[in-house]
């Protein structure tokens, strides 16, 4: 592979190959203005509790901005919250996904999102998910995108109608290329959804919200040039990306599922009203799967993370700690499927406790004069599986082979130099903490057992003390876990609870 030496990064790691989905290949990373690289992530639409779909990106991204540092890049990682824009389709129609939510739980737009966000950041924190450099919010940025959409509509790619701007993706595809990404035709986008044209304010059905204008009933509304409304799901990343990051940037990243539309027409209106695509590499994450079909809120088939780690879901036999989540996560390659099962995390958690043992084995490891087995070139091993596009269950393939050797020299059927024994610490350490984020305190699954086991205790103290007639206790009980934050339901079958 070609190496490359760039003033302030590790030049002997820097053969890093990334998957960019634009060009359909694996391609050699060099950043625009290294040592410094750019990276744009999408984040949650906050109208509801993270779940197992939501970890991946995070995840998957949070490894490549831990080895990209490692590679001594200075990164500035960009990851946003959407607050506004998002329609329950996923296109231009329907009610926001935020408003909708605060509709139904008769509150502000901006409680339900301020609540979700706490729970999702607090949710990345027990996946142990490095904060990212800015997380912008969408609600924050509307002059911003104002801006945008004015630049758009200056250079002729985008036109009123009735308060709403519009992208025209027929004229901008007669001069670029609409599609690119995600492989679509607009010839066959055009055919199978010509019956809709005509039926709403757009020209055709293909185009695009770049800006909507409230009806009446809709919550979150700003003063625009065109109308009181608010912006389209798309421009926010626009925006902020090139607000953050500058008008050409190194990596966007995110879920396949948004492809398209979402990153098509990000790239659209980038060039519409930049003049630049903006983007150089494109990465997205494959999906995380039940029976094979895509886990989601708008499938009704996700978990969220707090039933992960507490066990409540038909689906799990169990609660399972985040770093066993995210060791799920990591065994596959960000970029193939992985399918769910209580069963797969179930072997997950067993293959993380067997490299936690291995790895708390290894720091009371004795060192002899001389070495019996080679472990030098284990570092170089691991690098060229993360330059190979962040191949992660590669990386921890060759962390288990390594196993047999911490167990033979504690065994006393190898021995180790005192050099090497450093240097298989410190490479378990950067890679399994360091890169890989798995953390070796405590399990919190052991944790959260406990805490379960605890409440379950109280419920049965106070199912006797209701057997007994003794409904002073009884009450105290449920008033003082209520107070808590705890649901108690009282069922034919016995007690049920949930936070």
């Amino acid at each position: 592979m070609q190496q490359i030496s760039l003033s302030g990064v590790r030049g002997s790691n820097m053969s890093l190959y990334i998957y960019n989905t634009l060009s359909r290949s694996k391609e050699l990373f060099v950043p625009l203005h290294a040592p410094n690289v750019g990276m744009y992530v999408c984040g949650p639409t906050v109208y509801g509790n993270p779940h197992l779909g939501h970890a991946r990106p995070a995840i998957t991204f949070d490894v490549l901005f831990r080895y990209l540092k490692y590679l001594g890049y200075k990164v500035r990682y960009v990851r946003n919250i959407t607050d506004v824009g998002h329609l329950e389709n996923d296109a231009d129609e329907g009610e926001d996904k935020i408003g909708k939510k605060a509709r139904l739980e008769e509150l502000e737009p901006m409680e339900i999102v301020d609540y979700y966000t706490l729970r999702y950041h607090k949710a990345m924190e027990m996946l142990n998910v490095l904060p990212p450099s800015i997380e912008p919010k969408a609600s924050g940025h509307i002059l911003e995108q104002i801006e945008f959409v004015e630049k758009i509509l200056s250079a002729g790619f985008a036109y009123e109608s009735d308060g709403s701007v519009y992208f025209d993706v027929v004229k901008y595809n007669q001069k670029y290329n609409y599609g690119k990404l995600s492989g679509r035709n607009i010839d066959e986008l055009l055919e199978t959804t010509r019956t809709l044209d005509g039926q709403n304010e757009k020209r055709r059905s293909v185009d695009f919200a770049l800006w909507k204008k409230a009806s009446p009933e809709h919550i979150m509304r700003w003063k625009a040039p065109w109308s009181v409304g608010f912006p389209g799901w798309h421009m926010e990343c626009s925006a902020m990306a090139t607000r953050y990051l500058g008008e050409e940037f190194d990596i966007h990243g995110g879920g396949m599922d948004l492809m398209f539309p979402h990153h098509e027409c990000e790239i659209a209106q980038n060039q519409a009203g930049l003049g630049k695509s903006s983007v150089k590499y494109w990465m997205h994450n494959n999906m995380i799967t039940i029976g094979g079909q895509k886990m989601g809120k708008s499938l009704g088939n996700f978990i969220t993370l707090d039933e992960f780690f507490t066990g409540n879901h038909p689906l799990l036999s169990r609660p399972f700690s985040p770093m066993t989540i995210r060791f799920f996560i990591l065994q596959a390659q960000y970029r193939s499927t992985v399918d769910f099962s209580s069963e797969a995390l179930e072997a997950s958690e067993k293959g993380l406790e067997r490299m936690m043992e291995g790895y708390a084995r290894l720091q009371n490891l004795s060192h002899s004069e001389t070495s019996s087995i080679e472990i030098s070139n284990l570092r170089q091993k691991c690098e060229e599986a993360m330059n190979d596009d962040l191949n992660t269950p590669i990386v921890i393939s060759y962390l288990f082979d390594n196993l047999r050797i911490i167990n033979s020299v504690h065994d006393g059927k190898e021995t180790l130099s005192q050099s090497d024994l450093h240097e298989l610490k410190s490479v378990f350490n950067l890679f399994i903490e360091e890169i890989l984020g798995l953390q070796t305190t405590e399990t919190v699954s052991e944790v959260l057992d406990a805490y379960k086991k605890a409440v379950d205790l109280l419920l049965n103290i106070r199912l006797e003390a209701k057997k007994n007639k003794d409904w002073s206790t009884s009450d105290k009980i449920r008033n003082e876990l209520t107070a808590l934050g705890f649901e108690i339901k009282d069922t034919k079958e016995g007690v049920e609870w949930k936070i």
